[in-house]
């Protein structure tokens, strides 16, 4: 009998998150702390083991793709709006991977929020924040995707901004919240060119239709220069992406968005909120294959982000912000996999980076807690005695992320690293394709450097805090404790979700690349079984990575020897090796350095000035424009044209400011109507 997915079992998969949710934040005070988080806790585990029950009918049962809609919104026209799942081998992966990673922040947050206030509802949020992420992933059209890809946008304000008290947070939160704006407009412009191209956002018309209706179809943007309609509607879903998965020039608001609790990073940054955007190109490759221009868009802004942003990792003291730019730049080589048309290798790295970026976001919680709180690596140093648990799982958290052979990271890293070559020496080579391969190889210098770097500060050396906190190294109390700064494990229900995501950090890589890349079985065989990420494969696609697999897939062992020798693993060793000279045997080394490439440390500590341009530029641009005008109101206008003109200024300045009110539902309007009159001028030109 044929295998069928469930409806109800994907119903359940989404609403049991919201339940808890609900839950937790309108009844929080009656079910009380401990009912609030397990409440979640249950939701997110029931969401994760179904999950992992569909996963399992897709690819060890042969069960048919689910492609159905459940319910009906509103009907306008022609037009339905509906609720619907499209749940394939690559919609089942994201399930296991969002869910499973949930379940473990869900579980961490009871030892790193435990004397926080808002404690239950920082459960509500994050359960919502899961069932958020459902929604996007699971969906089986454009308008559905929209509803999941500004919910997780929501959520992620009110968790970054959770400690709405602390300044930082709220800057940062509104950072967030507005420079994914920008992204989304873009989205939202490509979106509506799908509805006015086919008449339709389900995905599987647009998919099955799309060679017919794109192919050869042109819109004159500007006058005398053609686009093809493909190339505007994938650029337009890609500045989307860009919002989503902090893409330059669009990811300051990501290492800002550190000022939230510890577990957020791990949930938004590894797992849920950043792997949007690669989810989503990787799900729209029909169309994105149907335009090398906006491919090369992405692999050009997908290789500045993997290098550039990495940089900037070298010189940040705060435990969080390293893994934060680390963050970037991982996801910058997701994105370079997208641009060479190596979607499953993108895919691949989404889910095994979610595992161990994970782990060392929790990991550098971890230490937080164990330091009273303390985020300076520069105050930290020898925990390695005090928190070996930490310690030990940080190491392998680390060799994952360097892409060191055996471990997770390499199997995915490595295959980004060869479609880029592939690319760069392949008969479509050009200059951006050998940008995007020198970008992502040298990338695995700078990670390793910086990984290293925050390993040896954090753990290793002279134990600094001490000095930090006015404590010498023999100070006791009357009972023979050292002081307040004493550094400790964390507790159990912080550390048995750092092993449990350790172990796929290790071992994940060696048990599914064969079948998520290359189309064999775990060890190598049987060449002729599908991919496990079918949907994405596509024939059209310039089949790198079966190229690579073709080459080079003899199983994950001879994968791994082989990568001993790629230049690849020497340059992470190079990084390791300096790392290892100037932070563990010559500790002098670095203030040397400083001093020596004042203006290159200088560059990278402003963030290449992205900050100020976003931010800062704006502001001053303002205050500038303001004193010029002040000026002149008073030298030129009052003295000319007296009061009568000075009140037109006023009344016209008055006005303007409006325009800046700060409000965001004004910025809203605002892009609501652009969007209209852009629309219009669309469907006239096209008509």
């Amino acid at each position: 009998m044929d295998v069928v997915i469930s409806k109800s079992v994907l119903l359940a998969i989404v609403l049991a998150p919201l339940l808890g949710s609900i839950v937790a934040g309108l009844f929080g005070r009656q079910v009380g702390r401990a009912g609030a988080h397990w409440i979640t806790i249950l939701g997110v585990a029931v969401s994760c083991a179904l999950s992992g029950h569909v996963l399992w009918q897709l690819v060890g049962q042969g069960a048919a793709p689910f492609n159905e809609n459940v319910y009906t919104w509103f009907q306008i026209g022609g037009y339905e709006a509906h609720v619907g799942f499209m749940v394939d081998r690559l919609t089942a992966m994201m399930m296991v991977v969002v869910t499973f990673v949930s379940l473990l922040v869900h579980v961490y947050t009871i030892g790193y929020m435990e004397e926080d206030p808002g404690y239950q509802r920082f459960f509500s949020y994050i359960s919502l924040f899961t069932f958020s992420m459902l929604m996007l992933v699971m969906s089986n059209n454009f308008l559905q995707l929209f509803f999941g890809w500004e919910a997780v946008g929501l959520v992620s304000y009110l968790l970054i901004g959770f400690w709405f008290k602390k300044p930082t947070a709220v800057f940062a939160n509104l950072k967030a919240f507005l420079v994914n704006r920008v992204g989304d407009f873009g989205f939202l412009l490509g979106i509506g060119g799908i509805l006015l191209m086919f008449g339709s956002l389900d995905y599987g018309v647009v998919f099955a239709n799309a060679p017919n209706v794109l192919d050869g179809a042109t819109i004159s943007i500007i006058a005398g220069h053609e686009w093809l309609v493909a190339t505007v509607i994938c650029i337009c879903l890609f500045i989307g992406a860009m919002g989503k998965s902090a893409q330059v020039p669009l990811h300051v608001w990501l290492p800002d968005s550190m000022e939230g609790p510890t577990p957020i990073s791990a949930l938004i940054h590894a797992a849920t909120m950043v792997t949007a955007g690669i989810f989503m190109v990787a799900r729209m490759s029909p169309l994105f294959e149907m335009s090398e221009t906006a491919l090369n868009m992405v692999l050009f802004v997908g290789a500045t982000t993997a290098f550039f942003t990495g940089l900037i990792g070298i010189v940040q003291n705060d435990i969080k912000r390293v893994v934060a730019y680390s963050t970037l730049s991982q996801l910058g080589y997701m994105t370079v996999a997208l641009g060479v048309s190596a979607y499953s290798a993108a895919v691949f790295h989404l889910m095994t980076h979610a595992f161990f970026k994970a782990l060392l976001f929790l990991a550098a919680g971890s230490v937080i807690i164990g330091m009273h709180h303390e985020q300076d690596m520069r105050r930290m140093g020898g925990l390695r005695r005090y928190m070996p648990v930490t310690y030990w799982t940080s190491l392998l958290g680390t060799l994952a992320l360097v892409g060191t052979p055996f471990f997770s990271g390499f199997y995915s890293k490595d295959t980004i690293i060869e479609a880029a070559h592939h690319a760069a020496t392949g008969e479509h080579a050009s200059w951006i394709t050998q940008y995007a391969y020198w970008a992502v190889l040298l990338g695995a210098f700078v990670t390793a450097f910086y990984s290293f770097r925050l390993l040896y500060l954090t753990f290793h050396g002279k134990e600094r805090f001490r000095d930090a906190h006015g404590h010498d190294d023999h100070a006791h109390d009357e009972h023979g404790h050292h002081g307040p700064a004493e550094p400790h494990e964390s507790p159990w229900v912080v550390t048995v979700p750092l092993v449990l995501l350790a172990i796929p950090s290790v071992l994940i890589g060696i048990f599914t690349a064969g079948p998520m890349l290359f189309g064999t079985d775990w060890a190598g065989h049987h060449e002729q079984l599908p991919f496990f990420l079918g949907a994405i494969d596509l024939q059209t696609a310039r089949d790198t990575v079966a190229a690579i697999g073709t080459e080079m897939w003899h199983g994950p062992f001879k994968f791994a020897l082989h990568g001993f020798q790629a230049p690849a693993f020497w340059l992470a060793f190079s990084g390791f090796a300096l790392a290892t000279l100037m932070y563990l045997i010559k500790p002098e080394l670095p203030a040397k350095a400083r001093r020596a490439l004042a203006l290159p440390v200088r560059v990278l500590e402003n963030k290449y000035g992205f900050d100020n341009l976003w931010i800062d530029g704006f502001a001053g641009g303002g205050v500038l424009l303001g004193r010029i005008s002040r000026a002149i109101d008073s030298k030129l206008i009052d003295g000319v044209i007296v009061n009568g003109s000075a009140r037109v200024v006023d009344l016209v300045a008055q006005l303007s400011r409006r325009v800046q009110s700060g409000y965001l539902y004004h910025y809203a309007f605002a892009m609501i109507i652009g969007l209209i009159v852009l629309l219009a001028v669309l469907i006239r030109t096209l008509t």
